[in-house]
């Protein structure tokens, strides 16, 4: 359950992410009001949080929201109960925005039915390709939509529910249902519980115990004179449900008889801080993962790739007559199986038989490494992780040279968003800029000589460039002059209505800067 204290939270957040935004992206009308910049800053919070798009200029793009475009093109258009549209043509996936955001905090309150069934306005329109009473940028987007439908490629729609209300809206709700069947649509609703886990800072370390048999577990340590000891295991899914828990006593009962403690616990997300996948998106949970354990959970150890667990600190002593081997475990993280996590969870939250019937009878291989430090943690991540398809940029936003430089550009007052939703380290603080990490490896690209290669060539940056870039002709002190340089620019291309602005036409002017630096941001935009 989420609470006051977590709402009051998510407003400043909100209210801070909009002054954000608001410098880098032109609004037509000034948004003076307080409550409305927690509104579109909650919006723009949820959307870079779900999509891991940190461009905030494309994110705007995105939007459909009345009121939204009230203060963005002065414009007002009937957004049909739809306030955004994503489209990932990667994933196939075609994602519309109900918002709502509540300006009081009322415990127990739930998501409006009515307020979602509104959005059936839209997809009724987009289905049967009448799009005629739409206007605006609800028009443009139901084009783009009807388009990849009648393509011969396979969509997915979702409907993201999105508030900050107490409790989440009943997607078993008889008219959901009908709409769900009728669009063939994910329902996704997301309340104030999901986005505080989400946005979570640096968790308490989480500690946990468990029991295996000695046939269950193999000991490896780097060399034989290292005290630290890893372990690979046979683990009950019930065991790993049990340490990977929001409640921190259950996580030491590592004898607990009565499995039905365990029926009624939920996810502790903090343990998935450090996971690289972060904690982007809500996605369908893996249908296989769902299978194997309804069909044959005694064969689940085969059909998984398994669990990487990271400790600070691992103690293990034999027991029972040598029979079994304790284990505890000392400020845990998943660095891998994030999804299995989630998804065994999910499954054990369905029916309080799921427990005893099928996560009691099933196993998953489990790795237990400790992690002396940062960097090491950081290498297990990365390498467990790129047998799976995660992006080159995910795996290195962990390492050591990504953190020292977010740390430096702290301290200038910029925000270095290494993952999705990242707003700085300190809420009081008046940051002056936001900037992802692959937008600041655009920037190194430019000025490296390569302006043209980054808007279509982004993947080298975190790829076959990348030791280039940010380790071997990279000045930490440059980074903040470069970043205020990017801004300038494209705070002088806005202010120029008579030329176009794009993203490309940014990284040649940061080119040219560096070619000739007596020459001023407008004389170089003009010749350009």
């Amino acid at each position: 359950m989420a609470n006051r204290n977590d709402f009051i939270v998510l407003r400043k957040k909100s209210i801070q992410y909009f002054n954000l935004l608001e410098k880098e992206v032109s609004f037509s009308r000034k948004v003076v009001d307080e409550e409305q910049k927690a509104r579109i800053g909650f919006y723009f919070l949820i959307l870079e949080s779900l999509s891991g798009n940190h461009n905030l200029d494309e994110l705007a793009l995105c939007m459909t929201d009345t009121d939204f475009h009230k203060y963005y093109t002065n414009t007002t258009c009937d957004d049909c109960g739809i306030d955004a549209v994503l489209i990932n043509n990667e994933a196939k996936t075609i994602s519309l925005f109900n918002f709502k955001y509540r300006e009081k905090f009322k415990p127990g309150n739930m998501q409006g039915l009515n307020e979602t069934l509104i959005s059936s306005k839209y997809t009724n329109a987009i289905l049967q390709e009448n799009i005629g009473a739409l206007r605006g940028k609800p028009r443009e987007w139901a084009k783009k939509i009807i388009a990849c439908l009648n393509s011969n490629e396979v969509w997915q729609l979702q409907l993201y529910v999105v508030s900050n209300d107490d409790q989440t809206v009943n997607i078993q709700d008889m008219h959901l249902q009908c709409m769900k069947d009728a669009y063939d649509l994910d329902i996704i609703p997301i309340g104030l519980k999901y986005i505080t886990d989400m946005m979570s800072i640096r968790p308490e370390p989480i500690n946990a115990s468990l029991v295996l048999d000695h046939n269950a577990i193999m000991s490896y340590s780097e060399n034989e004179l290292s005290s630290s000891m890893s372990y690979i295991a046979r683990v009950k899914l019930s065991e790993l449900i049990r340490i990977s828990c929001n409640d921190k006593y259950l996580r030491d009962e590592y004898n607990i008889e009565d499995l039905s403690k365990l029926s009624s616990i939920d996810l502790n997300y903090d343990i998935l801080f450090d996971n690289v996948r972060g904690f982007v998106t809500k996605s369908k949970y893996n249908d296989n993962i769902y299978d194997s354990l309804k069909n044959s959970p005694s064969n689940f150890f085969m059909f998984n790739n398994g669990v990487t667990v990271c400790a600070g600190n691992i103690v293990s002593k034999t027991i029972n007559g040598k029979k079994k081997q304790k284990i505890d475990l000392k400020d845990i993280q998943i660095l891998n199986g994030g999804q299995t996590l989630r998804t065994i969870h999910h499954f054990n939250s369905i029916s309080s038989d799921n427990m005893e019937e099928y996560l009691s009878e099933a196993e998953v291989l489990v790795r237990f490494f400790v992690a002396e430090n940062d960097d090491y943690k950081n290498k297990i991540a990365e390498y467990t992780n790129s047998q799976n398809a995660i992006s080159s940029i995910d795996l290195k936003s962990l390492s050591s040279e990504q953190i020292l430089i977010e740390q430096y550009l702290d301290i200038n007052n910029i925000i270095y968003a290494r993952k999705s939703g990242d707003i700085g380290k300190s809420e009081d603080k008046d940051y002056r800029y936001k900037i992802s990490m692959e937008k600041f490896g655009q920037l190194l690209l430019a000025v490296s000589g390569f302006p043209e290669k980054c808007a279509n060539q982004k993947q080298i940056i975190f790829g076959s460039m990348y030791h280039s870039l940010f380790i071997e002709n990279f000045d930490l002190e440059s980074s903040v002059p470069l970043i205020e340089d990017y801004f300038k620019i494209t705070n002088k291309y806005s202010n120029i209505h008579s030329i176009n602005k794009m993203e490309q036409k940014y990284y040649y002017i940061l080119h040219l800067i560096r070619k000739y630096p007596n020459r001023n941001f407008e004389l170089l935009i003009e010749d350009l």
